[in-house]
């Protein structure tokens, strides 16, 4: 457990290929894939607004979340960043909970950890739902600070729940479906 941030609750990897990458975790026992089409995801990069497009599966081994992610469309973007240093993707980084991404960011600049705020998503012009950073003086892995809140207990909730219940066969690829506002699962459509 990090002591500036707690328990890590994500790994992300941002991949050239999600559905190769989902292949890659599968083979190893980890499922269901939960695959979404994110498309004008609201948030700021390096200070200026972007909407960002990305393709993205989610899965759980025990309590650890798995995130893969591939980056499309125009705007600039950390995962974009990654992958132009490592076009074979790789651990790009580690998410934590917070009660609010302002507040976390406060207090640990406040312990002496300098950062830089990379990217964030969430409603403009705040954009409090998510912080990526990066620690100034051992630049790496980022650090992606999560705002709790009912969604995202319902979301990452529908994997959990698939992922203890799955028997290692069944659907290991199950499409998002937010149409209603709340996280579904419904059959995987592979993209050509």
């Amino acid at each position: 457990m990090s002591v500036l941030f707690g328990p890590v609750v994500q790994q992300g990897y941002v991949v050239p290929d999600v559905d190769a990458a989902i292949q890659h975790w599968l083979a190893r026992g980890v499922g269901p894939f939960f695959l979404q089409d994110i498309r004008g995801f609201s948030g700021s990069y390096d200070g200026k607004h972007i909407d960002a497009d990305m393709r993205a599966g989610f899965a759980y081994c025990g309590d650890q979340q798995i995130e893969v992610i591939t980056p499309e469309g125009s705007h600039p973007s950390i995962y974009k960043d990654f992958l132009e240093d490592r076009p074979e993707g790789g651990l790009q980084h580690l998410a934590y909970w917070v009660d609010d991404v302002d507040d976390a960011l406060a207090g640990i600049e406040a312990k002496g950890c300098k950062h830089k705020v990379w990217q964030r998503y969430g409603e403009a012009p705040s954009y409090k739902a998510h912080a990526y950073i990066d620690i100034e003086d051992q630049p790496g892995v980022m650090i992606q600070l999560m705002a709790r809140s009912d969604f995202y207990d319902m979301f990452f909730g529908l994997m959990k729940k698939s992922a203890d219940e799955w028997d290692g066969v069944t659907e290991p690829i199950r499409m998002l479906d937010m149409s209603t506002g709340s996280p579904k699962a419904v059959p995987y459509e592979r993209r050509v």
